[in-house]
């Protein structure tokens, strides 16, 4: 087993296809297949399963992968401190839902580790495919939210996938509108105020069950609704055509601006925003930064 090898199997992890891996890491298709074929051979296991529609990280392959990255980061340390080389560029992926805050704190996370290179991930995503992707180790962390009605059915995938669920904060439900919709200036809204409005969700794809929606109340009829698939689309509606949408309420204007306001919806609901980790899967340098930085924006934003 060569230090080569582990950061070949590192990269095809990332990047989930031979060809994108053998591409970013510099190296041929069938010399990156070699190895990972040599690597396995003598290890005795299978690392990845090779599919159709790319490479999938196997359950026994998961384990290998955390200790490969610890060694390789150390290895990566060593040298720079030792050699005076330049530090190594950081691997970091998250797959979240479309918060504005899951996207500050990986604004944050690249700005402190301040380093010269790093190729990183942000998938603002579909809620079955955040899951996915952290059991495969496409991301190292998935940013998603649990409530009464769909906890039970989300924490039972999550099991499956051998990942754990870690709550950041618990919100109550609030509405997003613009600054200038007739609502927001209201101190509180009831779910009658919202029925002349278009309602905002989105998109799940082929997993559009009630229990993977990004919106609580999902199950509740609306006369006017439009789903998107990203965040930009969702706020210009919000605007153009005083549309609304229910979250968290948390909502920071350092990246967003002020156009979006949330007021609070009278409801008996709370909303637990957490991240989801593979249970066996240790954490870089950038996720351990990544999950502090979501910390701190989820104590300034809990909402009694």
């Amino acid at each position: 087993m060569t230090l080569q090898q582990l950061k070949y199997a590192i990269g095809l992890a990332q990047y989930t296809s031979f060809n994108e891996a053998a591409s970013r890491l510099f190296i041929s298709q069938p010399s990156l297949s070699a190895a990972i074929a040599e690597l396995e051979g003598e290890l005795g296991i299978r690392i990845f399963d090779r599919t159709n529609r790319g490479i999938r990280v196997r359950p026994e392959g998961i384990e290998f992968l955390g200790y490969a990255r610890q060694v390789v980061e150390q290895f990566d340390l060593l040298e720079s401190r030792w050699k005076g080389e330049l530090r190594p560029r950081p691997l970091f992926s998250v797959s979240s839902q479309h918060y504005a805050f899951a996207v500050n704190a990986f604004v944050d996370t690249i700005r402190l580790l301040n380093v010269d290179g790093y190729e990183c991930t942000f998938r603002e995503t579909r809620t079955a495919e955040i899951i996915e992707d952290v059991k495969n180790l496409k991301s190292e962390i998935g940013i998603l939210y649990l409530n009464e009605f769909n906890e039970q059915v989300l924490q039972k995938l999550i099991r499956e996938a051998d990942l754990r669920f870690t709550p950041l904060f618990t919100a109550t439900p609030h509405i997003f509108v613009s600054a200038r919709h007739p609502l927001a200036q209201k101190h509180t809204v009831h779910l009658e105020d919202l029925e002349p409005w278009p309602c905002l969700s989105f998109e799940q794809g082929e997993h559009n069950s009630f229990h993977f929606s990004e919106e609580i109340l999902s199950t509740v009829s609306h006369s006017k609704n439009i789903r998107v698939s990203d965040r930009a689309t969702l706020f210009n509606l919000l605007i153009g055509l005083d549309g609304y949408t229910i979250s968290t309420g948390v909502l920071t204007s350092d990246l967003n601006g002020n156009a979006i306001v949330s007021v609070p919806l009278e409801i008996n609901d709370r909303i637990t925003v957490g991240y989801i980790t593979h249970r066996s899967f240790m954490a870089s340098q950038a996720a351990c930064i990544y999950i502090e930085q979501l910390g701190k924006y989820g104590k300034e934003s809990i909402i009694d």
